[in-house]
């Protein structure tokens, strides 16, 4: 346990009187900001806000910049969280790979490792392997656990999100219901956070490259299919957690294949990397997931191009449907798909544009995600930092 003055930052998290707690919140949220935008954000004084940005000083929790605001008089220096006063162990993972990391506050990667993931294993013994890689890395850094704010996990599953859980029917066989939460509860005790990999994939590229974009939608196109809203800033996760289930949106296609949700004709069977893998192996090309598609097309594989163009159209026809309802300014695809550039990106913009009344989009952009392979980690940092810090503040005055 940390205790300076009135804050005390200890496994559970950080304990400071609500009025600064509020401020904490403002900076993480918002990156960097000034006094006079800390004024208007709380609606305090200037003399209120130096007397709680006092605590936060005396306690480390943030830190004065270089960077300056114009202001018309004297340029306003900017705050900002201390990103090296915690740290966070974030946890991506996947069908075939585990990564997992130590962030900053920022949050910026400090030290990683990745192992092959088995997800036919326990929970327990998934898990117990996190455990062990999460030690390893603490003491590669030579930090303690007690210097660990939470932990952020990402998991190819629809997740209880309130309860840190699996539900339903997910490649992760045998989770359905496990306590996460309380697993780590009782190894490192500090607070747990999970959400689906989608989720968090688009929560970290709307945080890195889109935060001005009030209404975002993310499709992550790897073996699985899904989507993310974000909305002001907000993941919308609907009543249960399955908002953005597009994988399994049924298209009204001839003969439909079987998806592995036991469905007929879910997007996911036709346009996912696992049903395009299996159309490959059914013209003799070997293939088993969305990494061997994408090798092949990189390889310039007519069969391989061919079959993503038309997966292209699938992802199309959902998008257009999502725009229909959502009215997003922007779409990002990412995943491992995503790496086929216009072989995917031609289809889905087309059949929007055909679909879509002007209105929707005259202004919409369909752009290719960014962060690449660390998204998943990066948004599972990013998790633990809003539930962790701006999740301090009552309120999110805007």
């Amino acid at each position: 346990m940390v205790s300076a003055g009135d804050v005390v930052f200890d496994s559970m998290g950080i304990h400071l009187p609500a009025e600064s707690g509020q401020l904490l919140s403002l900076i993480a949220r918002h990156g960097a900001v000034s006094r006079s935008e800390l004024e208007r954000l709380s609606g305090s004084s200037r003399t209120t806000i130096v007397q709680r940005l006092g605590v936060l000083f005396a306690a480390n929790l943030i830190r004065e910049t270089e960077e300056t605001q114009p202001t018309g008089g004297r340029p306003s220096r900017l705050l900002k969280l201390n990103e090296d006063f915690a740290l966070i162990i974030a946890v991506d993972i996947g069908e075939s790979l585990t990564r997992v990391a130590l962030t900053d506050l920022s949050p910026k990667i400090v030290a990683e490792a990745v192992f092959p993931t088995n997800l036919d294993n326990s929970p327990a013994s998934v898990l117990s392997e996190i455990t062990a890689c999460s030690d390893r890395l603490l003491a590669q850094v030579g930090r303690p656990i007690n210097q660990v704010i939470g932990i952020g996990l990402c998991l190819p599953s629809r997740i209880d999100y309130r309860n840190a859980r699996v539900f339903g029917p997910s490649v992760m066989h045998g989770w359905d219901g496990f306590d996460i939460r309380g697993w780590f509860l009782d190894r490192f005790q500090t607070k747990v956070f999970a959400d689906n990999d989608v989720n968090l994939m688009a929560l970290a590229e709307y945080k890195n490259y889109w935060p001005n974009e009030d209404y975002f939608f993310f499709i992550k196109a790897g073996t699985g299919i899904g989507g993310g809203i974000v909305i002001r800033g907000e993941v919308y996760r609907g009543g249960k957690g399955t908002a953005g289930d597009i994988g399994h949106i049924q298209l009204d296609f001839p003969n439909p294949p079987l998806c592995r949700c036991g469905k007929l004709g879910c997007l996911e069977a036709y346009s996912g990397g696992w049903a395009i893998a299996r159309d490959l192996r059914a013209k003799g090309i070997e293939a088993n997931n969305s990494r061997d598609v994408i090798n092949l097309v990189k390889r310039n594989v007519p069969e391989a191009i061919q079959l993503l163009r038309v997966a292209g159209k699938g992802f199309g026809e959902v998008a257009a449907n999502v725009v229909s309802v959502l009215n997003p300014n922007l779409i990002v695809l990412g995943g491992t798909l995503a790496e086929a550039d216009e072989h995917l990106m031609v289809g889905i913009r087309e059949l929007v544009n055909q679909r879509c009344l002007p209105l929707a989009t005259q202004t919409l952009e369909i752009v290719k995600a960014r962060t690449g392979d660390r998204a998943g980690i990066l948004g599972a940092a990013q998790l633990v930092i809003n539930e962790q810090l701006v999740g301090l503040g009552s309120q999110h005055p805007d």
